[in-house]
């Protein structure tokens, strides 16, 4: 073969590589895709996770059907993600505590075991109590934690080591108190923490207002406080953390989605961008208001670098509180 014969098929054979990328991403999907919820039924990844599969079919053709994963403390569905075929076919929500499980020992999994496509919530933790709790205020609940025994008091929200978890503990540690003087029974979300809370089985939950929006419109529970730099405008009445206590502490989970690694570039550019579109509508935002959810976009290169940093700062935050194994 001569060198121009070679370079006429080398020229050709990646004009057909990419001529066969192009018609992967302009066919794809080409049947329904799984979005993986790692979280159970009726909390607010899952809620997420709904009106984007309806709007992902909506811009794509398929069904995106949602299937819940839930166990591990949110392990599971991230496994299930992590070992999919990474072929477009199977994809899902990705959540804060994937920053925070590995610390613990409880799987190898990391941001990186994962292809990012787009995050698009963040949102602050709330201070729920049962409507029969004696605490009508943060400021009361705050003082009987402080003269309270140790773990006295029962919390929930997420699972051991989550996001609201470490909220509770960040709140206990910026009043002076012990990162377990309230005790934490793990939850597969905030949906079935609600739960228990408006049945008395636990004392207060630590998950955000908007997952504990409808016990709150039930008249089942109240919520005392945010633990954000402000008050959320679709639930103007909840102070924050400062203004209710003094004490100036926030923090806050997001979600996004993604897909196993490996995930073919232009598969992944394809739901990233069709994700930013969604983002942008109007039925997304208007699904996100009157949730009271919070907006955050980041693209596929922004998560990815904002879920490491993240895994940095909760590696530390979980060696402080004595929860890390690594």
């Amino acid at each position: 073969m001569s060198a121009i014969t070679r370079r006429a098929f080398a020229a050709s054979s990646v004009a057909a590589a990419l001529g066969l990328k192009r018609a992967r991403a302009e066919t794809y999907p080409a049947r329904p895709v799984t979005l993986i919820v790692p979280w159970g039924a009726g909390g607010a990844t899952d809620a997420t996770a709904r009106i984007l599969a309806g709007m992902l079919e909506k811009e794509l053709g398929q069904p995106f059907n949602v299937v819940n994963r839930v166990g591990g403390s949110g392990v599971i569905g991230h496994t299930a993600i992590a070992t999919a075929t990474p072929d477009g076919y199977t994809i899902g929500m990705l959540t804060v505590e994937l920053t925070m499980m590995h610390w613990q020992g409880l799987t190898d999994l990391t941001p990186r075991s994962f292809t990012p496509l787009a995050m698009m919530n963040e949102d602050a933790p709330g201070i729920q109590v049962s409507s029969s709790s004696p605490y009508r205020t943060a400021k009361e609940l705050a003082v009987a934690i402080k003269d309270a025994p140790l773990g006295k008091f029962i919390a929930s929200g997420t699972g051991q080591g989550g996001i609201w978890h470490l909220a509770l503990i960040g709140w206990m540690q910026a009043m002076g108190l012990p990162a377990n003087q309230v005790a934490w029974v793990a939850s597969n979300g905030a949906a079935p923490a609600m739960q228990d809370l408006a049945a008395g089985n636990i004392d207060l939950a630590t998950c955000s207002v908007p997952e504990a929006r409808p016990t709150i419109e039930a008249g089942k529970v109240r919520s005392l406080a945010i633990m954000a730099p402000a008050r959320n405008p679709v639930f103007p009445n909840v102070p924050t953390l400062k203004e209710a206590i003094g004490v100036d502490y926030s923090t806050g989970g997001w979600r996004g989605i993604g897909g196993p690694k490996g995930l073919p570039p232009e598969i992944a550019a394809k739901l990233t961008t069709t994700a930013k579109r969604i983002f942008d509508s109007t039925e997304f935002r208007a699904f996100v208001a009157n949730r009271g959810f919070g907006l955050a976009w980041r693209d596929a290169a922004e998560f990815a670098d904002f879920m490491d940093k993240g895994d940095v700062q909760m590696g530390k935050a979980m060696k402080a509180a004595g929860l890390s194994k690594s």
